[in-house]
């Protein structure tokens, strides 16, 4: 009998992946299709509670994560997720021509930007500590629409993000084994380019990452931090060895592009900062939220635009942005500055950096795709935690298979753009979240505070989309902003002013609100309007594969599942009343 359990537990059905009644049969999946505009209403205007997520969410895992997580092991994860994504893989890419030795200021603007976002993230982190990050906090203040939509974009994130790590993973080992950064490369000439140069080691890395990522969060913790600390050694070598061997005359001109240039290179290098977000999603298993959560990732972002900015200034120190080589930088620079031997310190440093990246992205990719489907979006399946490890196994693989195939054909420079879209468009809308959070509750905001948050939330977001409009069609002309921008500040000094806070942060709060989630707002979508349009349409393509997948799977799974929470929330309910009055049945039913 045991060994019949057993096999039951192991193999998998068709009500393992689709259990919803909608599902159950044709005939039910008709009547589904014929209520889509009901369905589809009722999850645009349903927003989630905190409990629900803090709760119920979690308990569709059948197993708890484990809280082994302090402070000091989330700013090393926020460092060991961060530093290496970027300045390793896209710095010279951006220097050599897009920018100039004027990246430092890209990477400056684009950390200002991060950094706004991170205190977004962190008031939601402490007052909804649940793995599923930014999609948590969208499903309780914007609804579940914007949710998927919004977690559709965050797992393609993690997905393009660990595949060109892992691509650039290859070429710094290229170089640590004195070979040319594309060595390992396979020539495809029938694939269309882009896509034909088929990088076969980059699978083998992301496999070894997985086995480690399905081991132990706190096991996974350690080998982070170790790891990390010999990467910043490394970076203070490269700061300190650059500045020594650094010309200041290979810093004119410092700005060949243009303002045009650093803003350009600021929206792709705002792939650099990609990884404090992952952070977040490990609050459901850290010890003590209100305190951790805002000294890991705050402490981990200030500490990461240092170095960034530090090694923009050092790399065009050693040699001419036209001569920067966009594969392996830094070991190249090196080379050319006499400093042989150092390219093999740099190229070691960089793989210990791209490979914390890679381990600290698949922990917090499995954990967002573990909440979605504890919704219900996505299959069920994906939201077990195993019980012995404390980990979602299944999410774990099913991503890491995902990026393995991205990162087998797809280039650098295409994966970078498509990226900073999908981050910078989550990031915009959780600071939208954040507004909504503050300013409005069901029952609470009267229909008069209602109406002017909503016309100043309308502006801020319509004037800083003119905003990024104009800069990106009307090259060096000036005038529209000087309607663009004083309509922002307008509405933000109008929310400030005019509409009262509906709900103060219980344990920890962005500061200076509106302003600090208006300004990320704004400097989201400023950003996005510096990426090139097609990069757009690639984005566009995957939110329509989003959007069909929606309508014909997701919408109804997770309508039913919401339907039948209510049904038994309210049996409970009715339970409880009757055991109130004294039906001594029900309470004997309700201690079963």
């Amino acid at each position: 009998m045991g060994t019949l359990a057993k096999r039951r537990g192991c193999s998998c059905t068709k009500d393992d992946f689709l259990p919803e009644e909608s599902f159950q049969s044709w005939g039910n999946y008709g009547k589904a299709w014929k209520a889509v505009g009901f369905r589809l209403k009722d999850r645009i205007l349903t927003r989630s509670l905190d409990e629900t997520e803090l709760n119920e969410m979690k308990a569709r895992s059948q197993h708890d994560m484990k809280k082994t997580l302090n402070w000091w092991d989330l700013i090393w994860f926020g460092i060991g997720a961060v530093i290496g994504s970027g300045i390793f893989v896209l710095t010279g890419q951006e220097a050599k021509g897009t920018v100039g030795p004027a990246v430092v200021l890209s990477y400056a603007i684009s950390g200002l930007s991060a950094m706004l976002s991170v205190f977004c993230y962190t008031e939601f982190a402490v007052e909804i500590p649940a793995a599923g990050g930014s999609f948590a906090y969208l499903r309780v203040e914007l609804g579940d629409f914007m949710a998927f939509i919004a977690a559709g974009n965050i797992l393609f994130e993690y997905v393009i993000g660990g595949a060109a790590v892992s691509r650039s993973w290859t070429s710094y080992f290229a170089t640590l084994i004195n070979k040319k950064s594309d060595f390992f490369l396979i020539h495809a000439p029938h694939l269309a380019k882009g896509y034909n140069m088929l990088d076969p080691l980059a699978v083998g890395v992301i496999a070894l990452i997985c086995i480690l990522a399905v081991k132990s969060t706190k096991g996974s913790s350690r080998l982070n931090y170790i790891a990390s600390i010999f990467h910043l050694i490394v970076i203070l070598f490269v700061i300190i060895a650059g500045f020594i061997k650094g010309k200041t005359e290979n810093y004119t001109p410092f700005t060949p592009f243009g303002a045009r240039g650093i803003f350009s290179a600021s929206a792709t290098l705002f792939f650099a900062y990609v990884g404090f977000d992952a952070v977040s999603t490990m609050a459901e298993e850290t010890k003590n939220p209100a305190r951790d959560i805002p000294i890991g990732l705050v402490g981990s972002m200030v500490i990461t635009t240092t170095v960034y900015c530090l090694m923009a200034v050092s790399l065009c120190l050693m040699q001419s942005y036209e001569d920067i080589d966009e594969h392996a930088p830094f070991s190249v620079a090196f080379e050319r500055v006499g400093m042989n031997w150092a390219k093999y310190v740099v190229a070691l440093g960089a793989l210990k950096g791209m490979t914390t990246v890679l381990l600290v992205g698949a922990i917090g990719q499995a954990r967002y795709l573990t909440h979605i489907a504890r919704t219900h979006m996505i299959s069920p399946w994906f939201a077990n935690v195993d019980e012995k490890t404390g980990t979602p196994v299944n999410a774990t693989v099913v991503m890491m298979v995902a990026t393995a195939i991205i990162a087998f054909f797809t280039k650098l420079s295409i994966l970078g753009d498509l990226l900073s879209i999908s981050t910078l468009f989550i990031f915009m809308l959780v600071a939208v979240a954040l507004l909504v959070r503050r300013y409005y509750a069901s029952g609470t905001t009267t229909p008069a505070d209602r109406n002017k948050f909503l016309i100043c939330l309308v502006l801020i977001l319509g004037s800083s989309v003119a905003t990024a409009i104009y800069w990106a069609t009307q090259g060096n002309e000036w005038v529209g902003y000087l309607i663009t921008v004083p309509i922002w500040l307008a509405a933000t000094v109008g929310l400030r002013v005019f509409v009262p806070q509906a709900r103060s942060p219980k344990l920890w709060g962005v500061p200076l609100v509106p302003w600090l989630p208006s300004l990320s707002i704004a400097m989201n979508i400023f950003l996005l309007g510096s990426i090139d349009g097609a990069a757009f349409a690639r984005f566009a393509m995957w939110t329509i594969v989003l959007l069909l997948y929606y309508f014909f799977v997701g919408l109804h799974a997770s309508y039913d599942t919401a339907k039948q929470s209510r049904m038994e929330k309210e049996q409970n309910i009715t339970q409880l009343k009757k055991a109130e009055e004294g039906d001594s049945s029900v309470v004997t039913t309700t201690n079963r």
